[in-house]
């Protein structure tokens, strides 16, 4: 089981959580002596009156001036839930949601948002039994946090101080069946909490879907990096490629990390090769093969600092305000008010991540392409097909891909530069960063598919040459049998859709990347 404490969460963590289903410890004793503490002082200061502290007794946003009578302090909790229920569109991915939810109670645990253990337990509880609340993909503007995509989270798992009934409980799935909130929370026996003070605004002022988006999306690029380096491998080969671009010393020459590690990856892909510099008369290759190193490696720098960004965010508070002991002034607590909600870091971030894997697509489309045109592909048939003419080959792969990388330059514009000012202009500058996830997603599955293309294209031209696959290295070798093993090689026109599909799978689970690295016993990491 996985303990969330508020400090130790990983990325892998959670994959593990949003990903494979893995369980959650029920919260430990200094988590829940945490959050009692906040939450005692947020109710002692609500009682005693005097104090004026954002969202437990004001109103929000550019309302904050109006005060809120104590008793009204759990209405105010709901309504704020309510209010934010705005999203709109297609439901964002279970594992994206399940993300959140964990995140959101690791938060909780670190006991500076001033709600009860209860209320990061019930999360802990619907994550262990398979209760995932439908979740809008639009409608947060990164800042206050993502209000709508948490809030439709949040009416899940809370009901309305006086109806009997509950009121709006949204709607969730229970395995695989979608119903409402409350008939999947009452069935997987998991009562609804009627919010105290703090804790509606606790649920909703969040950053929970930039951070999730952004950490699987990172962790899901380093995956597609090395697939990237097995396909531009298998596209070498397949083209008489030259290897002299890998070598240790030129790629150590610059000082960049990235750049030394692809050209690594790359010698120990086609070791033993007897197709790469079988062409003595060539000197060097096209940019597409020859500069994979300086493409790729600086990609695999930024997936290094992407990581640990996001890495650090899923342990960061980010609710508003936060409470903190204030020993120093004479008081138990203080409650400060800021804006670690605001998802500009994200927003870049995701930005940067969309840039790179947009390059990882374009240049791998390039090598495609090449593969298919007999002027550039030194001495393969015509799109790749013995019966050129009665028979298209790959040629409509290739517009498949060459149509995701224009889709990725429109996707690839950051939403980062933008900001359209909100709530009376309190709110006059905001991240847009649940937009930039939505496209960083969107960007990764295109890429990914761009990597099935050039894999199913430079398994068919290493075919094409004479005893092809008995003359690969030992990495591209492995791969293009594990290829061969998803999709057969392609002697006559057909239905080419199950195969990329097939590979891309191949890609997502990582099975292809593992069968390569078990082949060269290197590190491509």
């Amino acid at each position: 089981m996985i303990e969330l404490t508020g400090q130790t969460l990983t990325i892998e963590d959670l994959v593990a959580i949003a990903r494979n289903g893995a369980r959650l410890a029920p919260l430990g004793e200094a988590a829940q002596a945490r959050m009692q503490r906040t939450h005692a002082w947020v109710e002692e200061s609500i009682r005693q009156g005097g104090e004026v502290i954002y969202g437990v007794n004001t109103g929000f946003g550019s309302l904050a001036t109006q005060q809120i009578a104590p008793e009204e302090a759990r209405r105010l909790s709901r309504n704020v839930i309510l209010a934010c229920v705005v999203g709109v569109g297609r439901p964002l991915p279970v594992e994206i949601v399940r993300g959140m939810m964990a995140i959101r109670a690791n938060v909780h645990a670190k006991g500076h948002s001033g709600v009860r253990p209860v209320v990061a337990q019930t999360l802990v509880e619907m994550l262990n039994s398979g209760v995932t609340p439908f979740v809008p993909r639009k409608g947060s503007l990164g800042a206050s946090g993502d209000l709508a995509p948490s809030a439709h989270v949040a009416v899940v798992m809370t009901r309305d101080v006086e109806d009997g009934d509950g009121g709006y409980s949204g709607q969730a799935w229970l395995g695989d069946d979608l119903m409402s909130g409350a008939k999947a929370m009452a069935r997987a026996g998991i009562d609804r909490l009627i919010p105290e003070a703090k804790e509606g605004l606790s649920l909703t002022n969040t950053t929970d879907f930039m951070v999730t988006a952004g950490a699987l999306a990172a962790h899901d690029a380093e995956n597609l990096v090395h697939h990237a380096e097995i396909a531009a491998a298998l596209s070498l080969e397949a083209l008489l490629g030259v290897s002299e671009a890998f070598d240790p010393d030129l790629n150590a020459a610059t000082g960049q990390p990235g750049q030394a590690k692809t050209a690594a990856d790359m010698r120990a892909l086609i070791d033993g090769s007897q197709l790469v510099d079988s062409t003595p008369e060539r000197v060097q290759d096209a940019y597409s093969l020859r500069c994979i190193p300086q493409v790729l490696g600086p990609i695999r720098d930024l997936l290094a600092f992407l990581r640990e960004r996001f890495a650090t965010a899923l342990n960061g508070a980010t609710d508003n305000p936060l409470i903190f002991p204030d020993d120093c002034q004479g008081a138990s607590h203080k409650a400060i008010s800021g804006g670690n909600f605001h998802g500009q870091g994200p927003a870049l971030w995701l930005d940067c991540l969309g840039t790179a894997l947009a390059q990882v697509g374009n240049i791998a489309e390039r090598r495609t392409f090449r593969l298919l045109t007999p002027e550039l592909s030194s001495g393969l048939p015509s799109m790749l097909v013995p019966t050129s003419g009665l028979d298209s080959g790959l040629m409509m792969p290739q517009y498949t891909a060459a149509a995701l990388v224009s889709d990725n330059k429109t996707l690839a514009h950051p939403d980062s530069v933008d900001s359209i000012p909100s709530c009376a202009n309190q709110e006059d500058y905001v991240s847009m960063g649940a937009n930039a996830a939505r496209h960083a997603l969107e960007i990764l599955d295109n890429v990914r598919h761009i990597i099935a293309i050039e894999l199913l294209t430079a398994a068919q031209g290493v075919d094409l040459r004479p005893n092809g696959p008995a003359r690969l290295g030992r990495g591209t070798a492995a791969a293009h049998a594990r290829v061969r093993e998803s999709v057969a090689f392609l002697e006559h026109d057909r239905e080419l859709t199950p195969d990329i599909e097939a590979l891309a799978e191949l890609i997502r689970s990582n099975e292809l990347a593992e069968v390569v690295r078990r082949a060269t016993e290197a590190d491509l990491t």
